[in-house]
């Protein structure tokens, strides 16, 4: 373990609001129930998290370790659940520094079985805010009413920005052997036959009109000879935030979603990033004649929506599956993006 010294561990207390500076605030939102999720049947195949067990298996000898044993750390899905909690740390450290504020982490139902939906206890001193969809579709977790009026409503503040991070959509067919054929192509044997992720962000994309939908879970292709992943395809023209400054690609990760358009309306949402697939393996997707899959989405102020709505997977700001420079830039410039100004911007310091 890391000999740096670390900052004091918190849990269990109430959120302290942010003042506003003219630097973003963050706040990452896991759309989860954690009871849930832990509490699933380990015998079931497929929708569910890894338990620890399975995790030291298939990573061994990564987990072996003395910090890592009963005493020490969560077992079962809660010890698998608690390492994505753990791999944003990276990001939070690099965004923390960009923005001289900690970023808030929100889980929709915590460990100690507390329920917290999206409202202004979370808007009113956030500028971004990032919803990362790994509830699966079958705990039935689903935006209301409610809470999509409040984010509307936020996004009337200029300079807001609201990242929808909805995660893979492994084997939704019917057809095993196409669960079968996706599951050979991301090649991750702590992913079963069928994983479907995202039901709250869903709801929450059809309910501010989002014209996006996750799909499959695709393994992107690596530089020939390494491990390391292809660059990204980047339509920089279209990157008015400056988001892709010195960014050639993200990190790694087996089975990322393709967000697909579900519109033909390309001034209302743009595909910043494409990433191009392992063609090795085959896929429904690429038999269809893809070779690529869209891995970032920007969608700029548009009539009373002031604020923007980017959509970019939550592995992306994980470390879990390692990280590269390029990687952390990004984080920085997302950190970085620039807040109201004038009269916006002391109406916002006088609500937070």
């Amino acid at each position: 373990m890391s000999t740096e010294l670390q900052l004091p561990r918190t849990y269990n207390q109430y959120h302290m609001p942010r003042k506003y500076t003219g630097k973003r605030r963050i706040s990452i939102y896991w759309t989860w129930s954690y009871p849930w999720e832990s509490n699933r049947d380990v015998t079931a195949l497929d929708n569910r998290f890894s338990t620890m067990t399975e995790v030291r298996r298939v990573a061994w000898p990564a987990y072996e370790g003395m910090e890592w044993d009963a005493m020490h750390f969560l077992q079962g899905i809660a010890g698998t659940l608690e390492l994505f909690h753990r791999s944003t740390l990276a990001f939070q450290k690099a965004a923390g520094e960009v923005t001289g504020h900690a970023v808030a982490v929100f889980q929709r139902i915590d460990q100690a079985g507390y329920k917290l939906p999206i409202d202004e206890r979370i808007l009113a001193d956030t500028d971004t805010l990032m919803v990362f969809g790994l509830d699966h579709l079958v705990s039935e977790q689903e935006a209301t009413s409610g809470e999509i009026e409040a984010i509307r409503e936020w996004l009337k503040r200029d300079g807001t920005c609201l990242l929808l991070g909805p995660h893979h959509d492994v084997g939704f067919t019917e057809d095993m052997q196409q669960r079968q054929l996706e599951y050979k192509h991301h090649g991750d044997a702590l992913v079963p036959r069928q994983q479907r992720f995202g039901q709250y962000t869903r709801s929450m994309m059809k309910g501010l009109g989002v014209p996006v939908l996750n799909q499959y879970g695709l393994r992107p292709a690596v530089v020939t000879g390494t491990k390391q992943i292809a660059p990204l395809t980047i339509n920089k023209d279209l990157d008015k935030l400056g988001l892709l400054n010195g960014v050639t690609t993200f990190n790694f990760h087996p089975h990322l979603p393709h967000y697909a358009l579900t519109t033909d309306d390309t001034k209302s949402v743009h595909v910043l990033t494409c990433q191009p697939i392992d063609l090795d393996r085959p896929h429904p997707f690429t038999a269809a004649g893809n070779t690529e899959f869209n891995s970032c989405i920007w969608m700029p102020p548009n009539g009373r929506r002031a604020g923007h709505i980017l959509l970019a997977d939550s592995t992306i700001f994980t470390t879990l599956f390692g990280g590269v420079e390029s990687l952390e830039t990004f984080w920085k410039n997302l950190a970085s993006m620039l807040l109201a100004s004038g009269k916006q911007a002391k109406k916002t310091q006088a609500v937070a």
